[in-house]
């Protein structure tokens, strides 16, 4: 199918602008699906949609999907069930797919759910305003998949929630081969961007207010592959230290096999680089990693973790591992034990695998039986758990800057508490007493309680600052009844999803 004319564009945005129709984005996966939400959600609003009331059944429901779980198809059929006795009542509703299932699977979700209009890949989300004006004047589905990007993400329009932290993609893409990952062939071989354009977007960010952006890629560290300079992205966090007003810079996530010194004495020299990694390890066991295709070995993972420790010995460092590839052993699943406990991760996403279709791993031999499976996986957890409240307990005493975020702590109300995070990215509960900070303000406060996932801060507020991030949330503030609805983001952050939520390793982790 041809790509669309601008009058079909004109024509869509000044139909959908006269309509004032609503809008929902239902976002699953990784932080590049997050990502790739807010641009969904910033091309429809450029297209005159606006987004739907609380409580309220939008007009447009988007989902961007993800493809990383085994049962991923089902939870995305059962939801366009769900939506089926809306659509029967209004006429006007519509229904978009779109992300990494979209792409896999294509046609087959409009022979399945013949009730959705419109269904888009991964390399053409910028098509989707178009698509649902044309599905509506010829009142039938339309099918555009891309083969290759169409065009770069981040040159699309976006609505962001977070006044005071963004995500910045550097690249799109995978080069890698790792056999439990579909990643590669759905969102096609790394595509970089110049640095001048990725820093002219962060220049942007800071001038709307952000004070942290986390620089985002399927591998971010490989970042230059593409056009020839492999220190390109020590080059570019270094620049990032030069954005007048840019005060947290992180990033997620590197691939260790491409982890490079350059990297580390960038963050260890540049102000506003935070000593906070976040780097998959997966297992622990050579002969798995060998078996994930991951080109490492257990070792080198562990030297790049004491060289980043030996420049920043404040760093807290997170990871990803799967528990249960397939052929894992209890012997395999101790070097991975062994690898946590001489790491000493502040926090982990731990997964148990599940079967990804069209994977190399999926028609492997041996699969982990699931009982198996789960007791690792506890064993794995409750060692996670006592080395984070361990090192979390370290903090207790420190002083720390808290960036103040909204929604982090679902008991704040209750505890009269407010959230952040600290600079190494851990979550800080604090008491504000008298002290209205706004979200995007920095206070500092003094750890008085660690908790395995979370610090408190009980004591009186040290300082109170006032930032521009402040500003821009407090003018949010007075924006027309229903303008939270949409993509709801807030600071980035790393936890451990519990195990409904485990995929084999999202997007981010390879």
């Amino acid at each position: 199918m041809s790509s669309p004319s601008a009058t079909t564009l004109e024509r869509a945005m000044t139909v959908t602008q006269e309509s004032a129709r609503t809008y929902e984005v239902r976002t699953y996966g990784c932080q590049m699906n997050v990502h790739d939400s807010e641009r969904l959600s910033g091309l429809l609003e450029d297209a005159g949609y606006v987004p739907v009331p609380d409580g309220e059944t939008a007009d447009v429901v988007v989902f961007n999907t993800c493809a990383v779980r085994e049962n991923a198809d089902n939870r995305l059929y059962g939801n366009l069930g769900h939506l089926r006795p809306a659509k029967t009542r209004n006429p006007r509703m519509q229904i978009a797919v779109g992300g990494c299932l979209a792409q896999k699977d294509q046609g087959e979700i409009v022979r399945k759910a013949p009730w959705v209009d419109v269904v888009f890949g991964t390399h053409n989300i910028g098509s989707l305003p178009v698509l649902l004006e044309r599905a509506r004047i010829e009142g039938e589905a339309q099918v555009e998949l891309k083969e290759s990007l169409e065009v770069f993400p981040s040159t699309l329009p976006t609505r962001r929630e977070s006044p005071y932290a963004a995500w910045v993609a550097v690249s799109v893409g995978c080069n890698n081969t790792c056999t439990f990952c579909i990643v590669p062939s759905l969102r096609g071989k790394e595509k970089d961007r110049r640095p001048g354009d990725v820093l002219a977007e962060v220049r942007t960010l800071v001038g709307q207010g952000v004070l942290e952006v986390t620089l985002l890629g399927q591998n971010v560290n490989t970042y230059g592959v593409e056009f020839g300079d492999r220190l390109a992205f020590g080059k570019l966090l270094r620049a990032c230290g030069d954005v007048e007003g840019l005060e947290r810079v992180r990033f997620t996530s590197p691939h260790p096999a491409a982890f490079t010194d350059d990297v580390i004495a960038a963050m260890a020299e540049t102000p506003n680089v935070m000593h906070q990694l976040h780097m998959p390890l997966q297992s622990g066991s050579d002969r798995v990693l060998r078996a994930m295709r991951r080109s490492y070995r257990a070792e080198r993972y562990l030297g790049i973790i004491e060289r980043v420790r030996a420049a920043m010995p404040d760093a807290a460092i997170s990871t990803d591992i799967i528990v249960g590839f397939p052929g894992e052993t209890e012997d395999d699943f101790q070097q991975t034990l062994e690898v946590v406990r001489r790491s000493r991760f502040a926090n982990a996403f731990t997964f148990q695998y599940s079967i990804r279709p069209g994977t190399p791993a999926a028609t492997m031999d041996d699969q982990v039986p699931k009982e198996v499976v789960q007791e690792r996986y506890e064993r794995l957890v409750a060692l996670q758990e006592e080395i984070s409240w361990e090192e979390n307990k370290k903090q207790v005493g420190r002083t720390l800057e808290v960036l103040v975020a909204e929604g982090e702590g679902r008991k704040d109300e209750t505890t009269r508490r407010l959230s952040g995070r600290a600079p190494d990215n851990r979550l800080v509960h604090f008491a504000a007493g008298d002290a209205t900070p706004r979200p995007g303000d920095m206070v500092t406060v003094e750890v008085t309680y660690a908790a395995p996932h979370h610090l408190v801060a009980d004591g009186p507020l040290l300082g109170v600052r006032r930032t521009r991030a402040g500003d821009a949330w407090e003018a949010r503030q007075g924006r027309p009844a229903g303008q939270g609805a949409g993509v709801l983001l807030g600071m980035p952050t790393i936890g451990r999803p519990q195990p409904s939520a485990a995929a084999t390793g999202g997007c981010s982790a390879h």
